[in-house]
């Protein structure tokens, strides 16, 4: 297989996954959900090439919210996901370093803004969106935790340059 189809098949695969963890593997919260699907979104920034990790982001975010009756939220998470990427590094030779562990505060704090930020736009009000931090602070420490668990296994088995 050569190496653009092999990109653009990871791309696809990687986009389903974060689709079907945020979209069926979550807890509703007040407004919105909490899910793990960031942490795929952090492992796609580790591995695909910046504007295919944006896509993966966007694109599985954006179909979740819009197929599961969130749509009020999809321009937020096309933003918000895209953005959380800018931070990691694929020049690593291991998916877990230093950098891309240090990657995740801005990626909470561009979650947790961004959706703040969001909620409190659409709805007026500053202050209400404050109840829903504890959900966005859920979301990015198992989002994190999956990141880990499937870097580390990926950097035993040295799986990274057989990714692509």
């Amino acid at each position: 297989m050569n190496k653009k189809t092999k990109l653009i098949c990871t791309v696809g695969v990687l986009t389903a996954v974060v689709f079907v963890l945020t979209a069926y593997l979550h807890i509703p919260s007040h407004t919105g959900y909490t899910h793990v699907g960031d942490g795929i979104i952090y492992f796609a920034a580790c591995i695909l090439p910046l504007p295919y990790a944006a896509f993966v982001g966007a694109a599985g975010a954006l179909l979740a919210d819009c197929l599961t009756g969130y749509a009020v939220w999809a321009p937020a998470s096309l933003i918000i996901k895209s953005l959380t990427v800018l931070f990691f590094s694929r020049k690593s030779e291991k998916i877990i370093c230093f950098k891309n562990i240090l990657a995740l505060i801005p990626a909470w704090i561009i979650c947790i803004g961004g959706y703040y930020l969001y909620e409190a736009v659409l709805t007026g009000n500053f202050i209400a969106p404050l109840a829903a931090i504890a959900g966005y602070v859920t979301q990015c420490v198992f989002s994190s935790a999956l990141y880990i668990l499937i870097g580390i296994t990926f950097d035993k088995l040295k799986l990274k340059d057989r990714i692509l």
